[in-house]
């Protein structure tokens, strides 16, 4: 799936706009007029370009039913991230599942998830390859022009958007009058498709309801430090948990394969950040549910962990070259990125965390002195970005140095000097390089 940027691009856009037609066609048939279900102004739904062109990455090993299934995994926990993100950014519901049956608080719903798997399915086998044909078959000078443009149209289209909700632009008049021609532009071509549309935000979606914090919360905000779920407690938790997953990870493996083994994901410090983005990751999105049964938090864990670790192994191997992790000789595994005993960890540990760790870890946050605990905080966060960055280019390095590419600049050498391949064998002694 070697494909370009610009028809990265071209995909995306064009998945935007399916999904426009697709979310307004369907709001139509059911309100009986044509109502435009897009997120910014625009003929474009810019969530299911964002979900289309990651699902060609994450799932493009699978075929057959995994790929059904690949495709109905991804885009039901994309549209669940996507719900609490907008009601969390905008206090708003912009969709509502609670009428249909076999639905988690609205956000997906069982019956959409099944169709989610069929269209993932259809666009990974037919679709993608088609529009990639058509965009090759346009010159090349038009194709990248036309791209530069709907770039530049949806940035502009987001700003205005972004500006006009949050009320805070000095020059709101101009942006609505972006606004206004953006819509104007979209309903034009509403009516060739359907009927007359009304603005978007108002009447797209009737049923949204805006959510208020409580005062007493408000006030418990300003007196202690991280209350809650905030910025602070997050980036803490992600450092917290990608050092007690290093650990753990280290333990696991002195107990199964009798030796001890680096399992950290950067060069500096014992820090596995799989496990970290996993804990703050699963903080934001099972919050809310912290309170719930221990077998929803478990199933919940282990659906989340194992949609969680396989995108994680796709990536790293596009990102890197190698592969960090490999389960094939474990049964029920899934291109040896998963495995369901692992999956099974995954949800043990969902449980675990909320249920005992969790309140036990945030009391603590929650004791730091306001402002020792937010430069506390910066401090970890620009340490943590710094250790991401160069060890990054460590990997980077490392993977040149296997294809005999000279270092021809500065950064290369400094890597070379400092990380060479004896050390990155000892950090990552399980990295094996994809031929």
């Amino acid at each position: 799936m070697g494909y370009s940027g610009y028809e990265w691009l071209w995909l995306f856009f064009a998945y935007s706009f399916s999904g426009w037609v697709l979310e307004t066609v369907t709001a139509a048939v059911r309100q009986k007029r044509f109502v435009n279900r897009g997120l910014v102004n625009g003929p474009l739904c810019v969530i299911y370009g964002i979900t289309g062109s990651a699902l060609m990455l994450v799932c493009r090993d699978l075929r057959g039913i995994w790929l059904f299934l690949g495709s109905m995994i991804f885009s039901t926990l994309a549209e669940w991230i996507a719900g609490h993100v907008i009601e969390k950014m905008y206090h708003e519901r912009w969709w509502d599942y609670s009428h249909v049956k076999w639905n988690l608080d609205g956000y997906i719903c069982f019956p959409i998830s099944v169709i989610w798997g069929i269209l993932g399915f259809v666009t990974m086998r037919w679709g993608a390859p088609l529009l990639i044909g058509v965009f090759r078959m346009i010159p090349v000078t038009p194709a990248h022009l036309v791209i530069w443009i709907l770039s530049g149209i949806l940035i502009l289209d987001v700003a205005a958007t972004l500006c006009i909700l949050s009320g805070r632009s000095r020059r709101i008049r101009q942006w609505q009058g972006v606004d206004s021609w953006l819509t104007g532009v979209s309903s034009r071509l509403e009516r060739r498709i359907y009927g007359w549309v009304d603005r978007r935000i108002q009447n797209a979606y009737p049923e949204a309801t805006y959510r208020r914090e409580l005062q007493a919360e408000a006030e418990q905000r300003k007196t202690v430090f991280a209350y809650g779920l905030c910025f602070y407690k997050i980036a803490l938790l992600l450092v917290v948990g990608a050092f007690l997953g290093d650990i753990v990870e280290t333990i696991f493996c002195r107990l199964t394969a009798g030796i001890w083994m680096s399992r950290s994901s950067f060069v500096w410090g014992p820090f596995s950040i799989v496990w970290g983005v996993a804990l703050a990751a699963a903080t934001m999105l099972l919050y809310r549910y912290r309170k719930y049964s221990d077998r929803f938090l478990f199933f919940m864990g282990t659906f989340l962990g194992g949609a969680y670790e396989y995108t994680c192994s796709v990536m790293t191997e596009i990102m890197f070259g190698k592969v960090f992790w490999d389960y094939s000789k474990i049964p029920f595994n899934l291109g040896g990125r998963i495995n369901l005993l692992y999956c099974f960890f995954w949800g043990f540990a969902a449980v675990a965390w909320f249920k005992i760790f969790y309140p036990v870890i945030s009391g603590w946050i929650e004791k730091l002195p306001i402002c020792a605990g937010r430069i506390l905080t910066w401090v970890i966060v620009v340490f943590m970005c710094c250790n991401m960055a160069v060890s990054t280019m460590a990997l980077i390095r490392s993977n040149e140095r296997s294809q005999g590419i000279p270092a021809t600049q500065s950064w290369q050498q400094t890597m070379d000097e400092r990380f060479p391949d004896e050390r990155m064998e000892k950090i990552y002694p399980n990295a094996i390089k994809v031929e």
